[in-house]
C-alpha cells in the first residue's frame, strides 16, 4: 500500500512526519540496483553520472554489459481490436519503434538469435541479453498462451531476464501471478504505458483508459518481485510545462522502480501525422525538450532508474521533429544542461524532502 499523508483532520502530525520519512527511506532501500557508498551517495553519482541510467543499473545488477533484444509475439492492443476503442493510439505505428515488428517474424528463439546477430557489430563484447517483448500489449492474452512464450525466451542460453511492455488495463490477477512466478526465477521488468497523469491527454491519444487504471495496476503489481517501469511522453498537445512537471511529481509520488521518457514524435500513417500536416499539433522543440527533461529528472527520486531520455523512429517511418533523430546529440545536450545548472536527478526531490521535514519539525516542536 502506498504510504501517504492522512486526510483525517485529527491525524497526529508526528505520525505524518514519520510516514513522509518512511517514503523517502523506502526510495533509498527498495531498489536492489542502488548501491550506496560510505557517504550515502548513489553509485551513479559517484560514477560521475547526472541521472541513474539504465546501463549503470544493469551493470550493477549483472556485473557485465546487458542489452535488450526486441521480440514480437504477435499481440495486438485493446484500443486496436475494439475492446476499449478502435484505431490504436493516435501517435502509434508499432513498426516505427519496434525492430522486431519490421522484420519477418520467426519463433521466439529465432528472433533472439537474429537480434543478437544484428547487434554483434555494435556490441561485440556483449553476451548477455534481456528478452524484450516490445510491440503492442504483451500481456493481452490468456495465461495459457503467455507462459510458453515467456518460458521460451528464458530458455535461450544468453538471456538473463525479461522485459515486458503492456498496458495497465491488461494485467488481470492471474497474469500478475504468472509474472510473479517468473520474477521469482529471473530478472523481470514490467513496463506500463502511463504516458501522462492528465486524462484529457489520454483521451486525445485514444488510450482507452484513464490515469486511475495505471495507479490501480501499479498497486496490484507491488510486492511481486518484478520491477515496475512507467513510460512517459513529453510534448503532448495541450500540455504546458507545468502539466509535464505535474506528471513528474506523480511519478515520484507513485514510487515506481524505473521510467522511460521520450518526446512526442510523429510517424507516417497515423492520426497524429494528419494532425501535424494540418497544423493542428506542434511538436516540441529541442531546447524546450532538453529543459523539460532536466526539470523532470530533478523532481524524481534518485532511486528511480531512467531507462530512456528520448525517442526516435527509422527514417522510412519518420516525419518529425528532425532533432530527435540525433539521439547522442540530445543526450549530450541534456547532460550539458545538468552541468550548467550543477544539478542531478533528484536535486529538487531532495530539497522537498528536507523542506517538508523541517516544516513538520517546526510545527511539532520535535526532531524527526
Amino acid at each position: 500500500m502506498h504510504r501517504g499523508r492522512s486526510n483525517s483532520p485529527n491525524a497526529d502530525p508526528r505520525v505524518e512526519a514519520l510516514a513522509c520519512l518512511l517514503v523517502y527511506l523506502d526510495h533509498l532501500v527498495k531498489s536492489t540496483n542502488l548501491i550506496l557508498d560510505r557517504d550515502l551517495q548513489p553509485t551513479w553519482r559517484a560514477a560521475g553520472l547526472r541521472y541513474f541510467s539504465y546501463n549503470h543499473a544493469l551493470t550493477q545488477r549483472f556485473q557485465c554489459r546487458v542489452q535488450k533484444v526486441s521480440l514480437d509475439a504477435g499481440f495486438t492492443c485493446p484500443n486496436v481490436d475494439g475492446t476499449v476503442a478502435k484505431g490504436g493510439c493516435t501517435f502509434c505505428d508499432n513498426r516505427s519503434f519496434s525492430p522486431s515488428r519490421r522484420l519477418p517474424r520467426a519463433d521466439i528463439l529465432g528472433q533472439i538469435d537474429q537480434s543478437i546477430l544484428r547487434m554483434r557489430n555494435r556490441y561485440k563484447s556483449c553476451n548477455h541479453f534481456l528478452a524484450y517483448f516490445q510491440p503492442a500489449t504483451n500481456t493481452y492474452a490468456p495465461v495459457e498462451r503467455l507462459r510458453p512464450l515467456y518460458e521460451s525466451a528464458l530458455s535461450h542460453p544468453q538471456v538473463v531476464g525479461l522485459a515486458i511492455g503492456t498496458r495497465s488495463d491488461c494485467v488481470p490477477n492471474d497474469v500478475l501471478d504468472l509474472l510473479q512466478d517468473l520474477a521469482s526465477r529471473t530478472y523481470l521488468s514490467v513496463e506500463y504505458g502511463m504516458q501522462t497523469m492528465h486524462n484529457r491527454s489520454l483521451d486525445w491519444m485514444n488510450r482507452g483508459h484513464d490515469h486511475d487504471s495505471f495507479l490501480e495496476a501499479v498497486e496490484r503489481s507491488r510486492g511481486r518481485g518484478f520491477e515496475i517501469c512507467a513510460h512517459v511522453m513529453l510534448g503532448l498537445p495541450g500540455e504546458s510545462h507545468a502539466d509535464m512537471l505535474d506528471t513528474a511529481r506523480e511519478v515520484a509520488r507513485v514510487n515506481i522502480d524505473s521510467v522511460k521518457i521520450h518526446n512526442l514524435y510523429c510517424v507516417k500513417n497515423t492520426p497524429l501525422a494528419d494532425q501535424v500536416a494540418a497544423g493542428e499539433v506542434q511538436l516540441i522543440g529541442r531546447d524546450d525538450y532538453v529543459q523539460t527533461v532536466v526539470d523532470f529528472l530533478e523532481i524524481l527520486p534518485p532511486t528511480i532508474v531512467v531507462e530512456r531520455i528520448s525517442g526516435d523512429a527509422p527514417p522510412d517511418y519518420f516525419i518529425g521533429p528532425d532533432w530527435c533523430l540525433d539521439k547522442s546529440g540530445v543526450k549530450r545536450a541534456i547532460e550539458a544542461e545538468f552541468a550548467q545548472r550543477d544539478s542531478w536527478q533528484g536535486k529538487q526531490y531532495e530539497k522537498k524532502m528536507v523542506c517538508d521535514n523541517a516544516s513538520r519539525e517546526s510545527s511539532t516542536g520535535e526532531r524527526i
